[in-house]
């Protein structure tokens, strides 16, 4: 019999539901269990929290709420768990299960990964004028972390050294899964296409129940959200793999949501960067394998580059938003109202204590589509909320405008609630404001990873890897401004995008991607003519400032677009309501296609 290894994606970030790790723990056959806690600026809010206690610095979550749940469950069914909860802090994370550990009666042998730490590295790097490669920005002052991603080479090597736990800090989402194959298979430095495969059952589990129905386009067939199964991976040594959930769980595997998964975040599907490998996935393919199961073929790979993607992040400045709930007719008109006379209120009050204005600020309202821009549709609706968004250096600056954005309860629309919609006596929280910067290092400029378990402890030399890859896009780009929009003549057949493909969007930094993919064949054709990267740029041309490309990915039947100064800088820099794109390609997929 071919033997296969069951790899249960339990964790999607540090904010996830218990569930998964329950549902997973008890699949029959299951061997490991993997969790991703760390999203681009999730670090920042670390280093923060190290500020004030050295000891944290790390996802307690995963020790204090889930450990506590599964850990004897675990070793009585002799499942093993890598996590990059570490953070900041793999060595604190460990003793940290350890002791609770101790507290449940077990004895895990448990390894952590250092290595990815490279504070020390930025007076060097900054010495040489080393620029952001999405900017081309110098290298700020006063970054609280700095980290680059490692590989998947520690992960197994701690595997191989017996560890039943394995926590990492910053390594790529998907190296969770990939250690673990390369351990249970033997696959070398150098079985490329062996690493593409087991880097995208990675890519495919690092975001948990997305792979299950999770933010499905076909959403209302998806089943039972309350108790949606988190996917597994059945991998073989060849680098092919099932994609499954658990028995009696809500949520659906499909070609359809397993192919949205396989390109959400990414940019160019033919080189796919990560530090153990340069994944092709143009080629995949995704058929069915039995009800709720999804066979996964055809990944290549190519040598990985010889750097490491580093991300730095710093604090700058503050920022609040602010939102009051606005009831009865002309529930929109009376929100915008609301947004705007609360912006010049605050503005007038800085000015007068000398503070100056806001820096960015930012009126919107939620229900009046202005997300859509020119494509929002009037609105009837008799509720709304208002939003107001601004950032300033003072942080005293924004606790004026957190407690002046209570008074339009009393003194603007009538219905008006007022006070934030999350707290109905409370006010807006003012929180730093994160940046990130980020550079390549040549991995030769740091030491070897490091792999502790007890008293043992070995160092993991990583290969150099091929030629350097240039990060920027490549392919078929669109201008940054081009002709605006035009809708298909009146008198033509037409229909919504989404009745022709299924979409996911996702971000990193200031970049989003929109990945379409085609629901029969036979449409592709008709998708490739229209959708240019010039008619999705002037499509989405109220939101997208950068350059538009798009990449085809036969296999999928699909194209993906990679759309640069996106998201009015992403993350906690952007102050629109959708700061990472995940609405992105809901926008996209109601633009009207041309059937004639």
């Amino acid at each position: 019999m071919t033997r296969t290894v069951m790899i249960g994606g339990a964790c999607a970030f540090i904010g996830d539901s218990v569930i998964g790790p329950r549902q997973l723990v008890e699949v029959e056959g299951m061997q490991y269990l993997v969790f991703d806690y760390l999203a681009e600026m999730t670090l920042s809010s670390f280093a923060q929290a190290r500020k004030t206690d050295p000891a944290s610095g790390y996802a307690s979550d995963f020790v204090d709420l889930t450990l506590r749940e599964i850990l004897a469950r675990c070793l009585q069914r002799g499942i093993r768990l890598v996590a990059n909860a570490g953070g900041l802090n793999p060595r604190g994370c460990a003793a940290a299960i350890e002791a609770l550990a101790a507290q449940l009666g077990c004895s895990p042998r448990v390894a952590f990964v250092e290595g990815d730490d490279s504070l020390a590295l930025l007076p060097a790097l900054a010495a040489e004028d080393t620029r952001d490669f999405y900017t081309g920005s110098a290298m700020p002052q006063g970054i609280d972390s700095a980290n680059v991603y490692l590989g998947a080479l520690p992960i197994a090597r701690a595997l191989s050294m017996g560890a039943d736990i394995v926590v990492t800090g910053r390594i790529v989402d998907s190296a969770t899964t990939l250690g673990v194959l390369m351990h249970e298979f033997g696959w070398d430095a150098d079985a490329h296409d062996r690493l593409a495969a087991g880097s995208l059952a990675g890519h495919i589990l690092e975001c948990g129940a997305q792979a299950t129905g999770g933010i499905f386009t076909d959403w209302a067939e998806v089943p039972d959200w309350e108790n949606i199964g988190y996917p597994y991976v059945l991998c073989e040594a060849d680098g092919s793999f099932v994609v499954g959930k658990a028995a009696g769980t809500g949520g659906c595997v499909t070609p359809a949501t397993v192919s949205e998964q396989i390109l959400y975040e990414v940019g160019d599907p033919s080189r796919y960067v990560l530090p153990d490998v340069v994944c092709d996935f143009t080629q995949v393919r995704v058929q069915p394998a039995g009800p709720d199961r999804v066979r996964v073929t055809g990944a290549r790979g190519l040598a990985p580059p010889p750097t490491y993607k580093l991300c730095a992040t710093y604090q700058d400045g503050w920022r609040c938003t602010a939102q009051v709930s606005v009831f009865g007719a002309q529930a929109v008109a009376k929100a915008r109202r609301t947004g705007e006379a609360l912006l010049r209120r605050a503005q007038a009050l800085l000015q007068d204590k000398g503070m100056g204005d806001f820096e960015r600020a930012s009126v919107t309202v939620l229900g009046a589509e202005d997300s859509y821009g020119p494509h929002a549709a009037p609105s009837s609706l008799r509720e709304a909320l208002a939003r107001v968004a601004v950032t300033h250096a003072r942080r005293d600056a924004l606790e004026l405008f957190s407690r002046e954005a209570r008074a339009p309860g009393v003194s603007f629309a009538p219905g008006t609630t007022s006070g934030s919609a999350l707290t109905l006596n409370g006010r807006a929280a003012v929180e730093p404001r994160y940046r990130l910067y980020t550079c390549l290092v040549a991995k030769d400029r740091l030491p070897a990873p490091r792999v502790v378990m007890g008293a043992h402890e070995q160092r993991v030399p990583v290969p150099g890897g091929g030629s350097p890859i240039n990060p920027g896009p490549a392919g078929l780009v669109a201008a940054a401004a081009g002709a605006a929009w035009q809708p298909p003549p009146e008198g033509v057949r037409q229909a919504p995008l989404i009745a022709l493909a299924y979409g996911r969007s996702g971000d990193k930094g200031d970049s989003s991607n929109i990945a379409i993919i085609a629901r029969r064949p036979e449409d592709l054709p008709l998708l490739r003519r229209v959708l240019t990267p010039q008619r999705v740029r002037a499509y989405l041309a109220h939101l997208v400032k950068g350059e538009v490309t798009r990449y085809e990915v036969p296999g999928l039947g699909a194209f993906n677009f990679l759309m640069t100064e996106a998201l009015d800088g992403g993350g906690p820099s952007s102050l629109r309501p959708d700061p990472m794109g995940k609405g992105m390609a809901q926008l996209l997929l109601g633009m009207p296609i041309p059937l004639d």
